[in-house]
């Protein structure tokens, strides 16, 4: 076994002080309250709030209007059911109106 003397001793307890102050700097960081990753829970806007996105159908409730989405699904179209500050709304994109009006007749 090699002897290293008196600087193992100084070696051995200064590479655990560094391997710690490592540690206590990657737990700070993966700890530390900046911000979350966790998704914050959504809030309701007015209806021209959403982008692109045009209102085709303000139902009375979100089962109706749950019901009225995967009508426009069923026949292809992208629509969304939004929760806005004036009631729920099926939301489709520009391009889509017109028919997504016409199949809610």
């Amino acid at each position: 076994m090699p002897s290293w003397g008196a600087f193992s001793y100084l070696f051995g307890p200064l590479l655990a002080f560094l391997g710690i102050g490592v540690l206590i700097l990657v737990l700070r960081w993966a700890f530390g309250r900046r911000t979350s990753v966790v998704a914050a829970a959504p809030r309701a806007g007015s209806a021209d709030q959403y982008g692109l996105l045009v209102a085709v159908a303000s139902p009375a409730t979100y089962v109706e209007g749950e019901i009225l989405r995967r009508r426009l699904q069923e026949a292809g179209l992208r629509a969304n059911l939004a929760q806005t500050l004036d009631g729920p709304r099926v939301m489709v994109w520009p391009a889509d109106e017109e028919q997504a009006r016409w199949l809610l007749r």
